[in-house]
């Protein structure tokens, strides 16, 4: 399987935010191989050529506001947004389909959030980013919580995503 994830960064405005909560940021290829990993154990069965490819971009909760007001119609800051490609991608020439990476769509993330929620929850703040992707990744390939039971399921998968990274989450509630 071959993911590709175009990690975009805060930029200037977010400087600050960068300082104060990635003083071990996460490269790109680690994004990579988390994404990669994840997918493998999710096994989607949607490009015929087992070739992904996504955007991740951290930023702050100021963007996040914004987006989840715009395309939500929530008018406050979030965690995680995940814009799904597969929901609104009309179909393509099949032979594009079997040379192409399969786009899955936009994760973003709010390095705010992500800092004040690893600190109320008492884990690694490289932690709550795969968290997060992980959440956001799902929504993508069609994953959602709209009940409790379909919640949980989620954040067991979630739970199961992180542990095969190596990582550890002591909750499986969301924020």
């Amino acid at each position: 399987m071959q993911v590709e994830v175009c990690v975009q960064d805060y930029g200037e405005d977010l400087a600050a935010i960068a300082e104060a909560t990635l003083q071990n940021p996460i490269p790109p290829e680690i994004w990579e191989a988390w994404f990669q990993t994840w997918l493998e154990v999710l096994r989607p069965d949607l490009s015929p050529i087992q070739a992904y490819e996504l955007s991740l971009r951290l930023t702050g909760d100021q963007e996040v506001h914004t987006l989840n007001r715009d395309y939500r119609q929530q008018d406050k800051p979030t965690d995680v947004l995940a814009f799904a490609a597969l929901e609104a991608m009309p179909p393509q020439v099949e032979e594009l389909e079997t040379l192409q990476p399969l786009y899955l769509g936009d994760i973003v993330i709010s390095l705010e959030t992500a800092q004040r929620q690893a600190q109320t929850q008492g884990h690694d703040f490289k932690v709550e980013l795969a968290w997060l992707a992980s959440h956001g990744l799902l929504h993508l390939l069609g994953w959602d919580h709209p009940d409790d039971d379909q919640l949980q399921q989620m954040l067991n998968q979630q739970q199961a995503l992180l542990q095969k990274i190596g990582l550890e989450v002591p909750r499986f509630q969301e924020d």
